[in-house]
């Protein structure tokens, strides 16, 4: 709930409030279940959004849509509010988006291979040290041949190129083996049978389109509908990765400022950092430190 432009989180012995100039810095929420983490998530989106900030979150139980409707009057809420101080009370939608990775609950979003690059790829794919140093040595051939990555196919098709012509490589980009190729693109099958078809293609999302106010002033609500996608938790991690590096991008340096340009949520933050490369990690910090994204 927003309150003289702070946002009013709770009440102890006084109420507590976030200060928008505040919320430029990383935060947790933490807590057993049935401790009231996911309606302090919403309070602090609907707060967010009700101050013109748009907000990204990733739902992985499918229990946060609630935010695209007014909430309905009870006893109990009543009772709460009184107890709370909070004389006055409207009951209020908030501009809210849904995406969904396989475009079944939301818009579907999709990624060019090119644009999730080597690394990133290689995590998804669960590939080893070997393995992604062929990886990246596909994508420079690529790029220096001027052959597009776009979809799975096009990267199934490249793997067989480079397999195939691989003594004409070596000398220049390192040795490539039949043997790890055909590890690839059985990683790569896997991955297909996965719904990474359904990922990987154009058009490819633009993440400014995440960065939106409506008509009022409010900032939108981008919704990922999660509960399929976290059923494969690499593949869940590593699009909140790809989608970070997207905004190093895209966002120009700038110190502090008086409320955060766009705030992200993350359910099971954990994943995005389990088994991840030091390079990977430095890639992903770069975006959080330098916009000051919360």
């Amino acid at each position: 709930m927003l309150f003289e432009n702070k946002i009013w989180v709770g009440t102890g012995s006084a109420p507590v409030y976030l200060l928008p100039q505040m919320a430029n810095r990383h935060g947790l929420i933490a807590g057993a279940t049935g401790t009231g983490k996911t309606v302090s998530l919403k309070v602090l989106a609907e707060g967010f959004s009700a101050m013109g900030v748009p907000v990204f979150l990733s739902d992985i139980k499918g229990d946060l849509s609630g935010v695209v409707r007014p909430g309905e009057h009870s006893d109990a809420l009543a009772e709460r509010l009184a107890h709370c101080g909070v004389s006055s009370f409207q009951y209020q939608a908030f501009p809210t988006v849904f995406w969904d990775v396989y475009g079944e609950q939301g818009h579907p979003v999709r990624a060019t291979v090119s644009e999730m690059g080597p690394l990133l790829l290689s995590r998804m794919l669960g590939l080893n040290d070997t393995q992604t140093g062929v990886m990246n040595i596909l994508f420079r051939v690529a790029d220096d041949e001027g052959m597009l990555l776009l979809d799975i196919k096009d990267l199934k098709a490249m793997l067989a190129y480079l397999g195939e012509n691989a003594r004409n490589y070596t000398l220049e980009y390192g040795n490539v083996s039949v043997a790890t190729i055909g590890a690839i693109q059985r990683a790569v099958a896997v991955l297909e049978d996965q719904g990474g078809d359904q990922f990987f293609g154009e058009p490819a999302l633009n993440i400014a389109d995440w960065m939106q106010l409506d008509e009022e002033g409010k900032g939108v609500i981008n919704i990922l509908a999660a509960d399929k996608l976290f059923r494969n938790p690499t593949m869940y991690s590593t699009f909140l990765l790809w989608m970070l590096s997207e905004l190093y991008e895209l966002l120009p340096e700038q110190g502090d400022s008086d409320k955060p340009r766009m705030v992200f949520f993350f359910d099971e933050a954990h994943l995005l950092f389990n088994n991840c490369p030091k390079s990977l990690l430095e890639k992903i910090e770069q975006p959080l430190i330098r916009n000051g994204l919360y």
